[in-house]
């Protein structure tokens, strides 16, 4: 396997998850079955394919980005569908996490 196979593993991972926590809510406490089913097997999909591209990515680099992305892609699903307009220091927090991503997958060495 190759960084950039890894890294596509990890995008679907990422994908699974946004998925599975994007859908989180409408199960309504897994008691709706199409939502709860589609929760489910998003993260399944996500541990499968991030646990693959664990194969060649660091640990800590994976999961930094992994739930980087995760994180600014649900607070955009917060802002957009449940209209959460986040605040000052959140908006502030949020910048930070790209940031940090993006030093996470520009400085290490693999």
């Amino acid at each position: 396997m190759t960084l950039t196979h890894a890294y596509i593993l990890l995008a679907i991972a990422i994908a699974g998850e946004i998925i599975s926590t994007g859908t989180l809510k409408a199960t309504d406490g897994f008691t709706k079955w199409i939502p709860s089913l589609i929760c489910i097997l998003a993260i399944a999909v996500c541990m499968y394919t991030m646990s693959h591209a664990m194969k060649i990515l660091p640990i800590g680099i994976t999961y930094a980005t992994w739930s980087g992305v995760g994180i600014i892609a649900l607070s955009l699903i917060g802002i957009f569908k449940y209209k959460q307009i986040p605040n000052l220091a959140t908006t502030i927090g949020l910048i930070l996490i790209i940031v940090g991503v993006v030093i996470v997958n520009t400085m290490n060495d693999t």
